[in-house]
C-alpha cells in the first residue's frame, strides 16, 4: 500500500509539474501594442517582433488606431506558390507561421501597403483570428482610363487617364508604371461610373482585343516536347503572337487606341486594365494555407494585386463582415476573386459580407484535379498538376482518401484510396504513394480527387455586386446553404461547375440548399448563360449534381434565362418568384426561362412567373413531360 501511494505521489507530482508548465507558457505569451510612431513603415518592427515569437510567444497583437504603411523594403522574402495566382517572391511584415490562438486586432486602423507585397502570410497554424482593420494599396495593381471619343470606321478611341495613373508609351505599347511594380493593358473591362458597376453588355466591347497571330513562324513543328505542356502557362502565352494594338498620346493625359477588333468602347465608360493573363496576380490580401480555425471579423480589403484571401488545405474558416469594396473613388476592388478555397475541409462560413467590384467571383469553393501520368508500382502514382496556377499545391495529407476518377464514364469516383504518403517533385509532378492496393483497371489519363478535402459551406446575409464574372462557384459534395443573400452579378449569380480541362477544379455539387435570395438583373454582361447554371465541361450524359432544393427565391430579371439544369438528380425549384425588371433591353428574347438536359427528378412546383418568355420551360429527352408549377 505504501508503494502504491508513492506512485500516486509521484504522478501528482508530474501532473502539477505539467499544469505549472502550462500556466508558465500561458503566462509567457505577451498581447504587443504597436503605436502611431511606427505608421511611416511599420513592416520593420511588426516583423521583428514577429520573427521573435518562438522564445517569446505573442497572444494578441494589437495596433493603436491609425494609418499604418508596410513597404517591401525591409519585408520578409519567400518564394510562393499560390493557387490561381502567379508563382512569384512576395514581401510580407506578417509571417504568421506555426502560431496557435493568435488575435490580430487592428482596432479600427488601415493597413496600406506598397508593392508586392502579401499582408497576411499564415501557414500552419491554429486558430487564428484578424479582426477590426482595412486593407489598401498605395498604388493598385490595376489602372482606369476614362472613356471621351470613338471611332467605328477607324477602329480607334480616346482614353483620358488621370495623374493617380502613370504611364509610359514604348514602342506603341502604354505601360502603367506603380511603385515596384509595372503593367500593360493585357486583361480589360468596362465599368458604368453612373451604377459603379460592370458595363451591360460589356462582352460586345472588352476584353480588348490586345494581340493577334504573329506574321512570321518559322519552322516551330521542328521543337518536340517529350511530356505534355501547358501553353497557356505564361512562359508560352506568347508563343505565336504579336501585338494588335498601338497606343499614341495626343497631348499628356490623353491616349489613342488603334486597332480594337469589337466594338468600340462607349464614350462615358470607365475602362479597367490590370495587364496581362499569368503575370497579373501577384499580391492576395490574404494567404492562408494548412492552417485550422481561421477567423476574420470587421475586415475589409479594399484592394489587393489578386485576390481579397485564398486559403488552401485548411479547415474551419469563418468570415464575417468580410468586406471587398473599392476606395478613393476606384471602379475596382480586388483584381481577382473576393475570396477563394481550395481543397478546404471542415466549415467555410461568409456571414454579413460585402463583396463589391473584383474582378472576379465573390467566392470559390473547390477541390483540385489531379492528372495520373505515371503508374509506378502497385501502389505509386506519379500525377501532374494541369493548370499552370495550379503548381506546387499538395493534394492532401497521410490517410486522407483519394477518389480514382474517369470522367468519361462518370463524375464520380471508381475506387477509393487512402494516401501513405507524398513525394514533392517539383511543382507540376509529384508521387503519391497509397496504403492500398492499386485497381487493376487504373492508366495514366486518370485523374485523382481527394474526398477528404471539401467543405460545408454558408454562404449567409451577403452582399455581392458590381464585379465582373459570377457570384459563386460551388463544387463541393458536402452540405451548402446560400440563404438571404443579394446578387447582381455581370455572369451567372451561382456556378454549379465540374470544371476538368483548364483549371481542373474538382468537386460535384450536391446537398446544396438556395433560399431566401435575392438576383437582381444578373448576367447582364451578354454571355447567354442562366443565373443559376449546373454545367459540366465533359460532353456526356452522366450525373453529376445531385439533391438540390431552390426554395423561396426572387429572381428579377431584365432577360429570359434563370435557370439551366444538366447532368442533374434530384432538384427541387419551390416557391420561387420570376418577374421582369425591365432595367436593361433583352439580348436573348427567344430564350426560355428554364433549359433542363441530361437529367432526372426534377420537380417544379408553387412557383409565381410574371417574366416576358414566350416558353417557361425547355426540357430534352431525358424528362420529356416535364412541368413548370
Amino acid at each position: 500500500m505504501k508503494r502504491k501511494g508513492t506512485i500516486i505521489s509521484i504522478l501528482s507530482l508530474v501532473v502539477v509539474i505539467i499544469c505549472a508548465s502550462c500556466v508558465s507558457s500561458s503566462e509567457q505569451a505577451e498581447n504587443v501594442l504597436f503605436e502611431n510612431s511606427i505608421s511611416e513603415d511599420a513592416t520593420p518592427a511588426v516583423l521583428a517582433r514577429i520573427m521573435q515569437a518562438d522564445k517569446k510567444p505573442i497572444s494578441e497583437i494589437k495596433f493603436e488606431k491609425g494609418t499604418y504603411h508596410f513597404y517591401p523594403d525591409k519585408g520578409l522574402e519567400e518564394y510562393c506558390h499560390i493557387s490561381n495566382h502567379c508563382d512569384v517572391m512576395v514581401s510580407t511584415a506578417f509571417p504568421i507561421r506555426n502560431f496557435e490562438n493568435l488575435t490580430i486586432d487592428g482596432q479600427g486602423s488601415t493597413f496600406i501597403f506598397h508593392g508586392i507585397m502579401i499582408p497576411f502570410l499564415i501557414d500552419h497554424s491554429k486558430n487564428i483570428t484578424v479582426k477590426n482593420l482595412s486593407v489598401d494599396w498605395h498604388e493598385p495593381f490595376h489602372s482606369e482610363g476614362l472613356i471621351i471619343a470613338n471611332d467605328e470606321v477607324k477602329k480607334t478611341f480616346d482614353m483620358q487617364i488621370s495623374e493617380k495613373y502613370p504611364y509610359e508609351i514604348r514602342n506603341g505599347q502604354i505601360y502603367f508604371i506603380k511603385e515596384y511594380y509595372e503593367h500593360n493593358l493585357g486583361q480589360t473591362i468596362l465599368y458604368d461610373p453612373a451604377r459603379k458597376a460592370i458595363t451591360f453588355n460589356t462582352e460586345k466591347y472588352t476584353n480588348l482585343t490586345t494581340s493577334k497571330k504573329a506574321d512570321v513562324s518559322r519552322n516551330l513543328d521542328r521543337i518536340h516536347y517529350k511530356y505534355e505542356v501547358d501553353f497557356r502557362g505564361p512562359e508560352y502565352k506568347n508563343l505565336g503572337r504579336e501585338n494588335r494594338l498601338f497606343v499614341e498620346e495626343l497631348k499628356p493625359g490623353v491616349v489613342r487606341i488603334h486597332n480594337h477588333g469589337k466594338k468600340m468602347p462607349q464614350v462615358g465608360m470607365i475602362l479597367s486594365t490590370k495587364g496581362e493573363q499569368g503575370f497579373n496576380r501577384v499580391a492576395p490580401a490574404f494567404r492562408i494555407t494548412h492552417t485550422y480555425g481561421f477567423n476574420a471579423n470587421d475586415v475589409t480589403v479594399h484592394h489587393a494585386g489578386g485576390m481579397g484571401l485564398i486559403a488552401e488545405n485548411s479547415a474551419d474558416l469563418i468570415l464575417d463582415h468580410f468586406n471587398v469594396t473599392p476606395s478613393h473613388g476606384r471602379m475596382v476592388s480586388t483584381t481577382a476573386d473576393a475570396t477563394h478555397f481550395v481543397g478546404c475541409r471542415g466549415k467555410v462560413v461568409l456571414r454579413n459580407c460585402t463583396l463589391t467590384n473584383q474582378l472576379d467571383d465573390a467566392s470559390n469553393i473547390h477541390g483540385t484535379y489531379q492528372k495520373i501520368v505515371d503508374v509506378l508500382d502497385d501502389y505509386r502514382i506519379g500525377v501532374r498538376m494541369g493548370h499552370s496556377q495550379q503548381k506546387g499545391f499538395v493534394i492532401g495529407i497521410a490517410n486522407d482518401t483519394l477518389g480514382l476518377v474517369r470522367l468519361s464514364n462518370s463524375f464520380y469516383p471508381y475506387q477509393h484510396l487512402t494516401i501513405k504518403s507524398t513525394q514533392y517533385i517539383n511543382g507540376r509532378y509529384q508521387i503519391i504513394t497509397l496504403n492500398e492496393k492499386l485497381p487493376a483497371e487504373v492508366q495514366a489519363g486518370d485523374l485523382i480527387e481527394n474526398l477528404s478535402a471539401y467543405p460545408e459551406l454558408l454562404v449567409e446575409n451577403c452582399h455581392i455586386s458590381g464585379n465582373r464574372a459570377r457570384g459563386l462557384l460551388i463544387s463541393t459534395p458536402k452540405k451548402t446553404v446560400i440563404r438571404n443573400n443579394f446578387f447582381s452579378t455581370e455572369m451567372e449569380a451561382l456556378l454549379i461547375p465540374v470544371e476538368s480541362g483548364h483549371w481542373y477544379e474538382s468537386g460535384n455539387g450536391s446537398n446544396i440548399t438556395i433560399t431566401g435570395n435575392v438576383f437582381q438583373d444578373c448576367n447582364h454582361s451578354g454571355l447567354n448563360r442562366g443565373i443559376i447554371r449546373f454545367e459540366t465541361d465533359d460532353d456526356n450524359e452522366n450525373i453529376a449534381f445531385h439533391k438540390i432544393n431552390i426554395i423561396n427565391n426572387k429572381f428579377n430579371q431584365f432577360d429570359n434565362l434563370i435557370l439551366e439544369i444538366s447532368n442533374t438528380d434530384n432538384l427541387k425549384f419551390t416557391n420561387n418568384t420570376i418577374t421582369n425588371s425591365g432595367t436593361f433591353p433583352m439580348l436573348y428574347p427567344e430564350n426560355p426561362a428554364i433549359k433542363v438536359k441530361s437529367s432526372k427528378n426534377i420537380v417544379f412546383k408553387d412557383n409565381t412567373y410574371s417574366g416576358d418568355a414566350k416558353i417557361i420551360l425547355e426540357s430534352d429527352e431525358s424528362i420529356p413531360n416535364l412541368k413548370f408549377h
